[in-house]
């Protein structure tokens, strides 16, 4: 069961914002109900006002915080300008469709705050005057996010507080499922893979409708900018990215903690004792892996992570213990990343199961002399030529292990491994054969 901590807790920021806080001192955490709810987060105020809801959000700087980071108020916009000019009801989708596996914090901001999320759902809604609103989750997950959301939106129907009804939707078990425009399909009765764009989903998305796809931590964060505002929601953060965010952080014991931070804290302070020969992975496994003298001079915001050519991404910082080999852990996830390819085009088809093969050769210890060599001309080979980002995030996570562990490569091309602890650390799912029946 994923931890929540309070290391970040502040009583100038008011941190945590999304999450309750823990109970107890034993760091129990327990969701509130609808009355509880509304005692600590106040009433919404923004009913028949959309215009202002939009103004706010914009002022506010809140970005997408599902890994895109683009603007919240432009996609609101969007969605409302084409359903004017196209005269169609709009539809908004709340996407906790989390399908990084490095990843638990929308499961885990649904499980311990679903009104927070319903809240912001239903005010998007009014925004771009939708009449149908969705809450996807992903099939995967422990714990049964359903049948909490089920009771929250119950006891909400019961208040007469939801105008616009909502839907709970799953989506498949595969690693895309969660992309907005593999999910607006599979609503739509179609197989969750990313699509060929344009037009965009705010213009043409579910059954042909402007829609709007958006984070379910992006839509908490909207619905409490709706109660305090954009000067409170920027009193954390840094100018040019505001805010706080939801981090999914594992250290050596491996267990994932969601703890919310302000953007642009140091990594330091997430990633544990880091040294300079240390390595952490940033923003997933379409990520980035950083060495220890990178990571201590670095901040979790794109503005910082850029230097180094990471992203923040959905805000995942993992530590690797020092008794683990990183090439090996690389192997492990590219596998899994290449048999996740929804195969639309010979990037994911050809390269990333070449590329997936020559790091196993290399971390097994038993590579040819030019196995380095050809992961690096074929990951040059699929960026930029994929049919959706799949082949390219799958690439900027293998260059970025070429880099890191460099030294671990040349003692493995010598037959030698640094790892005293053969166990895999980094979470990856198992993957059985896929059949069509995966996407649907």
């Amino acid at each position: 069961m994923t931890t929540v901590t309070e290391d970040s807790r502040d009583a100038a920021t008011g941190l945590p914002r999304l999450l309750p806080p823990p109970a107890s001192a034993a760091g129990e955490t327990r969701p509130p109900d609808l009355d509880a709810h509304a005692a600590r987060h106040g009433r919404l105020e923004y009913r028949g006002r959309p215009g202002t809801l939009i103004g706010d959000i914009e002022a506010a700087g809140l970005t997408g915080r599902g890994g895109a980071a683009f603007p919240v108020h432009r996609k609101l916009q969007a969605v409302l300008d084409a359903a004017a000019g196209r005269r169609r009801t709009p539809v908004v989708i709340a996407n906790g469709a989390e399908s990084e596996p490095a990843s638990d914090k929308d499961a885990t901001l649904l499980w311990l705050s679903p009104h927070l999320v319903l809240d912001g759902l239903q005010l998007a809604a009014e925004a771009v005057g939708a009449d149908t609103a969705i809450l996807a989750t992903h099939v995967s997950r422990t714990r049964d996010v359903g049948s909490r959301l089920r009771e929250a939106l119950a006891a909400r129907r019961a208040a007469g507080i939801d105008r616009v009804p909502v839907q709970l939707a799953q989506a498949p078990a595969r690693f895309l499922s969660g992309q907005e425009t593999a999910l607006v399909s599979h609503l739509s009765g179609g197989p969750a893979i990313p699509a060929f764009i344009p037009p965009r989903i705010t213009e043409r998305g579910l059954n042909g409708a402007p829609t709007l796809v958006q984070n379910v931590e992006s839509l908490a964060h909207l619905a409490l900018i709706a109660r305090r505002g954009p000067r409170w929601f920027r009193s954390v953060g840094t100018d040019a990215e505001p805010g706080s965010m939801l981090a999914t952080v594992r250290r050596s014991d491996g267990q994932p903690k969601i703890t919310e931070v302000p953007l642009g804290i140091p990594l330091r302070d997430l990633a544990g004792d880091l040294r300079p020969d240390s390595a952490v992975l940033v923003g997933g496994y379409h990520g980035t892996w950083l060495d220890g003298r990178q990571a201590l001079a670095l901040t979790l915001d794109n503005a910082s992570l850029a230097q180094a050519g990471a992203r923040v991404g959905a805000g995942v910082v993992i530590t690797l213990p020092r008794d683990r080999c990183g090439l090996v852990e690389t192997a492990s996830v590219v596998r899994y990343l290449a048999l996740e390819s929804a195969g639309q085009c010979g990037p994911c088809l050809n390269g990333l199961p070449r590329i997936a093969a020559a790091l196993a050769e290399i971390a097994g210890g038993r590579a040819r002399p030019q196995a380095v060599t050809d992961v690096t001309r074929w990951s040059g080979l699929v960026t930029g030529r994929g049919a959706c980002h799949h082949p390219d995030g799958t690439v900027r996570f293998v260059r970025s292990a070429l880099q890191t562990f460099a030294a671990e490569i040349d003692l493995h091309q010598r037959g030698r491994c640094s790892a005293a602890d053969t166990r895999l650390f980094l979470p990856v799912p198992r993957v059985a054969a896929r059949t069509e029946q995966d996407w649907t």
